[in-house]
């Protein structure tokens, strides 16, 4: 009875969202771990390993989330929100076992190709099942521990690859992998997808179970939305074609606006020098700050990330989304545009003084903006603005836009690297984020507390032309 005390609805949130963001945390897994295999790989020769090869181990994941986000829909929308992300831990699950025993450069692009596509279905499918699990006060901070398990990953990668091989480092991943299956298979069904499905009653138990009684206007204007929709619907697939539907779902407001949107706030978070810092540490470290210990420095990078998106998560009740994508993301603008100039000038040797904790403190600092606005807030934001009915499409298509620009990041940074150095390479980046970042500040409307239906009601600008009235009398009969 006492133990029953302590399952408040706060704690039922609490653990559907462990199981949400552990799914997350693979993606840090996965990208971490490639800074551990190649050059361990490079060093032991188990496995013969060239540049190119090395190159599509580290990049074919992206490649791969763009089949994961093409599939997304379908099961999204046929099967259910849960069933994607039981799905997407499974084949993460199998492609941790299949590098457990590779002994080829194929069977690792395979396996890595298997994982990639469970990080295509869930890059989307995570940020809406937190958006619609959880409350709206406590939204945002339930949002921002996606980049936190993000950001837990990686540090577990590269501080067992301090000491352990990959191999072990492997056996890891795939336990805590299947941790992740455990509480995904505990956990109830969204209910958003339940009123998609026109399964009031059981949404509303759903609804309760997460929420209790206190938010039953969302819950009532949810249904209604739905029925006023599936109204609309009805009228006009007796009059137009499949074609013709999809050319007015591009032209409306609540669609385009928010996918213009959330794609410019993906680029902000892949060209935020996230992945090049999680792949390509021990480069970029020797640039930067010269002979230290590289070691110790990516698991304290990697602290000081965790640490900053601990903080976010309670910074981002309290402060609205725009002042905070603002002051973040411009933080990382300056940051590329500082180190850019620093290391120029120490590989022109024109620096009056330099010291290695001069460069330490300038990765930090760009760490600190990363984890605190440029990982979480496109994270975020992706998990509130989308309308219910086009969840599926306006998922997908972020997340293939999402994935294109992860690959150009990882496939491309050797390139970049040789041809325009790594003060080229920041300078590049910062032009990146400096557009994004007036795109998104151009677009975003404020979000926090607000519900997804007033969310969605704000980027329309018109309320339907049906009324309230009509959607009450339509579930009075049912």
């Amino acid at each position: 009875m006492c133990f029953s005390k302590w399952i408040t609805h706060f704690t039922k949130q609490c653990f559907v969202t462990s199981g949400v963001s552990l799914n997350l945390m693979s993606h840090g897994l996965v990208v971490g771990f490639t800074s551990v295999l190649l050059p361990q790989l490079r060093t032991s020769g188990f496995i013969p390993l060239d540049t190119a090869s090395g190159s599509w181990i580290a990049s074919i994941i992206s490649i791969a989330m763009v089949v994961g986000a093409l599939t997304l829909p379908f099961i999204m929308n046929s099967l259910g929100r849960r069933a994607a992300n039981l799905i997407s831990v499974s084949f993460m699950i199998t492609g941790w076992i299949i590098i457990l025993f590779a002994t080829s450069v194929a069977t690792l692009i395979i396996a890595r190709f298997l994982q990639g596509f469970s990080m295509g279905l869930s890059a989307s499918l995570c940020s809406v099942l937190i958006g619609e699990y959880t409350s709206p006060k406590n939204r945002g901070a339930f949002l921002t521990t996606i980049s936190l398990a993000i950001a837990c990953g990686t540090l577990v990668t590269h501080a067992l690859g301090s000491y352990y091989t990959w191999e072990v480092i492997a056996l890891v991943c795939a336990v805590i992998t299947f941790v992740n299956l455990m509480i995904v298979m505990h956990s109830p069904e969204s209910p958003s997808y339940l009123v998609s499905k026109g399964r009031y009653d059981q949404c509303r138990k759903t609804f309760h179970w997460l929420r209790g009684y206190d938010e039953e206007g969302e819950l009532d204007k949810m249904i209604k939305a739905h029925v006023l929709n599936q109204l609309d619907n009805n009228e006009k697939q007796k009059t137009e074609s499949r074609l013709q539907y999809y050319i007015k779902v591009f032209r409306r407001k609540e669609f385009y606006k928010p996918l213009i949107l959330v794609m410019h706030l993906y680029m902000i978070g892949q060209w935020s020098g996230a992945n090049i810092l999680a792949a390509y540490t021990q480069e970029i470290f020797h640039t930067i700050v010269g002979e230290v210990d590289v070691s110790l420095m990516i698991i304290s990078m990697d602290i000081q990330r965790i640490l900053s998106n601990f903080c976010a998560v309670f910074v981002i009740r309290r402060f609205r989304r725009r002042p905070m994508l603002i002051s973040t993301i411009s933080i990382n603008f300056l940051s590329f545009l500082t180190i850019g100039i620093y290391t120029y000038f120490k590989s022109k040797d024109l620096l009056p003084y330099d010291h290695p904790l001069i460069g330490i403190a300038l990765i930090h600092v760009h760490m600190f903006s990363i984890a605190t606005g440029s990982v979480p807030l496109p994270n975020i934001i992706a998990g509130e603005v989308f309308p219910l009915e086009y969840k599926g499409l306006a998922g997908t298509l972020s997340v293939l836009f999402l994935s294109s620009n992860l690959f150009v990041t990882l496939k491309c940074n050797p390139f970049f690297f040789n041809s325009l150095g790594l003060h080229g390479t920041y300078w590049l980046y910062s032009g990146m984020i400096g557009y994004s970042l007036l795109v998104s500040w151009w677009m975003l409307p404020e979000t926090k507390d607000r519900t997804l239906q007033d969310i969605e009601e704000g980027f329309r600008g018109t309320s339907k032309n049906q009324s309230a009235q009509t959607a009450d009398l339509i579930l009075n009969k049912e």
